[in-house]
């Protein structure tokens, strides 16, 4: 028992020497300082930037119409509402039919109540962009 007593005494914890650990880390980062100032003064890339267009400055930008988008509401009772008025899905779809075709770059949003579960929104949006196709966005507020 006293040999079993002595080795446990005699024998230490191994230390951890961090000035090796230390010294590799300040190589590294003197490596990547003085590569860093190397680049600096060349181009990386080789790109063209656009060049201003000659004149008095004033640059006419190219006007872009877009229609204001079809709001349609579903209320926490899952009623469908469009311009404020009730309506049922089979209306609210000739009206999107109709309003599709006449701005052909409209968009659709649908404003659902919070407290809906989310499988009568999705159920309401897929039959509405079946209707509109990419053009029929859910709102998040």
């Amino acid at each position: 028992m006293r040999s079993r007593r002595r080795r446990s005494a005699d024998s230490q914890m191994p230390e951890v020497n961090l000035i090796p650990m230390m010294d590799v880390l300040m190589t590294v980062l003197t490596f990547f300082v003085i590569i860093s100032m190397g680049m600096t003064g060349q181009q990386l890339l080789n790109v063209r930037l656009p060049a201003s267009v000659p004149g008095d400055g004033a640059v006419e930008e190219p006007q872009v119409t877009q229609a204001d988008a079809l709001v349609v509401g579903l209320d926490r009772d899952g009623n469908l509402i469009l311009d404020n008025q009730p309506t049922n899905f089979n209306q609210l779809s000739q009206q999107v039919r109709t309003y599709f075709a006449q701005n052909p770059n409209g968009r659709l949003v649908l404003k659902a109540d919070r407290t809906l579960a989310y499988r009568e929104v999705s159920g309401l949006l897929t039959d509405l962009r079946a209707i509109g196709g990419n053009r029929v966005s859910l709102a998040v507020e």
